[in-house]
């Protein structure tokens, strides 16, 4: 992709609209890296309710000079709920997969919500994994290297982030956005 591309896409004066949604199983975090982006606050375990069904999220980003509305899908990651979230996939963009670096478990079903996404989604769409509470150092399962290695498998890109400590929320939307950015300045 050249540089004179992606300046012709994002010299447009009026906003991108662009959906993004947010999958992983329950308790990876992912309302609380949504909550941390949008309104940069950590709200401690304790304080959240976990999400029913789904939360929608809007939220006006700049990506290099260029206006960006996010739409942003926050979905339960309750299995009862599973079922009802593949509506949600309609006009996505881009999708973030998120795992808890400290639970195996919620890393290995990533490969689930990727074989999930692949009913609903073209391929076209941008697909990050995200290795969230990396703070936790003392007790994790699974290795950034480990996370890295299975997202370039899969054709995804890779971030580690903690929403309690802001390292790696901000650059998660945007590496997202920006991805979505380049691929429609190659489809137009």
């Amino acid at each position: 992709m050249s540089t004179n591309t992606l300046s012709h896409v994002l010299h447009h004066n009026e906003p991108v609209l662009i959906k993004l949604l947010v999958l992983g199983v329950a308790s990876v975090g992912k309302s609380s890296l949504l909550f941390r982006f949008i309104d940069q606050q950590w709200l401690p375990e304790g304080e959240k309710n976990p999400t029913i069904g789904v939360d929608t999220w809007v939220h006006k980003f700049d990506v290099k000079g260029k206006k960006v509305v996010l739409n942003i899908w926050d979905t339960a990651g309750d299995e009862r709920l599973r079922a009802i979230t593949s509506s949600y996939y309609r006009g996505t963009q881009g999708i973030i997969l998120v795992y808890d670096v400290t639970n195996r478990s919620s890393f290995e079903a990533i490969a689930w919500w990727f074989a999930e996404r692949g009913k609903y989604v073209p391929e076209l769409a941008v697909k990050m994994i995200v290795g969230n509470k990396s703070d936790k150092s003392q007790t994790r399962q699974v290795s950034a290297a480990e996370g890295a290695a299975y997202a370039a498998r899969m054709g995804c890109l890779f971030i580690e982030s903690s929403a309690k400590t802001a390292v790696g929320v901000r650059e998660t939307f945007r590496d997202v956005v920006e991805h979505i950015l380049l691929n429609r300045a190659v489809i137009k």
